[in-house]
């Protein structure tokens, strides 16, 4: 399929909007659906008549599936054009949430969450690709980001409104609701998202190339290393608030929506930090996240600073958006297995966060370990991060490449 090579803009033509817009959508849905799960896992015990520990599983087989659709996606559909690829991982989205509001049993349910974890990381990765292929080199993490605040006001909207669903009605209609915004999102990348060719020559043999770059790997290991901390605290953020810094759990959710409201700011500004200086945001996120995770133990005792915390461990994921641009820049012709595979390593990174942390508190470090935990995590992402500045210098400086196929 072969498209022609409009010119390129910034954010401010009406085309670019609209597009950019249509895929934040889909990365709304599948946030609210990722997360929105985690408030309701008492009901859907209750609901299978199994244990809330059993009841977990239903969000690691959604991780599973994540970590194993990214490169299985990327791989296998290396030269299919990229919005009917979008479409149908947007499909696959959508069917898999109706499928589980429906699932007759546990073991379908796993099986459904499974399936509708597949097409996430891919979605990122290609959405990602799609949005930098439509605006000038130097606005390509503001595109990005603009997609990734579909994910981010997921946290902050998306959550809470399927999980106050969700107790009122039940899991399944909360399920049921995200596959209705995952139509959506179907309807409008196919309204508005223009169509976008592989790039020339692509190829599963191609796109693994990436794997062959030291690069490539250094930077998804500072996402699920680096930003591990981030998961460490908010995976235990409630006790941390009613246990440490005694919050009323009334007034939980308002705390939490702070989390959102980091989320939302950190990747509006980090996407902009990242367009004017990629590599020395890298940087300082990772300082950032060093020294707000390291501070939790004392910060955690109050009201007031507890809650600036939790915002500021949410504004951690500004780093999030330039190492997607980093990784467009590194990966050469493996671009979209790249892409993909960067939301995977941020499921290894909610994994190890989520463990360590876990871990330092079952040792009887209290919750506030999760702080310090994260922080050495963040420390891992800096040592990381050097040495991959070290072989900028020593092999010679990188220049940025184009990020995808112009779009049509």
């Amino acid at each position: 399929m072969s498209t022609a090579s409009p010119a390129v803009h910034g954010l401010g033509d009406l085309s670019t909007k609209l597009a950019v817009f249509a895929m934040s959508i889909g990365a709304f849905g599948i946030g609210t659906g990722e997360f929105a799960i985690m408030g309701l896992l008492p009901n859907l015990a209750a609901d299978m008549r199994i244990t809330e520990p059993e009841a977990g599983h239903v969000i690691s087989a959604y991780a599973l599936g994540v970590v194993v659709g990214a490169p299985l996606f990327a791989i296998a559909f290396a030269r299919a054009p990229r919005k009917p690829l979008m479409l149908w991982l947007m499909a696959l989205f959508a069917l898999g949430n109706f499928g589980s509001a429906m699932a007759p049993d546990y073991l379908s349910l796993i099986g459904l969450r499974f399936l509708a974890g597949l097409p996430h990381g891919a979605y990122f990765g290609i959405a990602a690709l799609i949005a930098a292929s439509m605006v000038d080199v130097g606005y390509r993490a503001r595109a990005v980001g603009r997609v990734m605040l579909g994910l981010t006001i997921a946290t902050l909207i998306g959550m809470p409104l399927a999980t106050w669903l969700g107790q009122g009605l039940g899991w399944r209609p909360t399920f049921a609701g995200v596959g209705i915004v995952g139509a959506l999102a179907f309807a409008m990348i196919f309204r508005f998202v223009p169509q976008v060719a592989a790039s020339e020559g692509a190829s599963p043999l191609r796109e693994l190339g990436a794997l062959k770059r030291p690069q490539v790997w250094l930077t998804l290991g500072i996402a699920a290393v680096g930003c591990g901390g981030m998961f460490s605290v908010f995976t235990y953020v409630v006790p941390l608030l009613t246990e440490v810094a005694h919050v009323p759990v009334v007034w939980v959710p308002l705390v939490l929506a702070l989390f959102g409201v980091g989320m939302t700011l950190g990747n509006i500004l980090g996407a902009a930090m990242a367009d004017r200086a990629l590599m020395p945001t890298i940087g300082g996120m990772l300082v950032f996240n060093v020294v707000s995770l390291a501070a939790i133990p004392w910060t955690a005792q109050f009201w007031a600073t507890a809650s600036l915390s939790v915002l500021l461990v949410g504004f951690t994921v500004a780093i999030g958006t330039a190492l997607q641009t980093r990784l467009m820049d590194v990966a050469a012709d493996g671009q979209t297995l790249a892409a993909t595979l960067h939301h995977a390593a941020f499921n290894i990174g909610n994994a190890l966060g989520a463990l360590f942390g876990g871990m330092a508190i079952a040792a009887g470090f209290g919750w506030t370990s999760t702080g310090p935990v994260g922080a050495i995590l963040a420390v891992g992402g800096l040592v990381l991060f050097g040495i991959s500045l070290w072989l900028d210098r020593r092999t010679q400086r990188w220049e940025p490449l184009e990020a995808a196929p112009k779009a049509a």
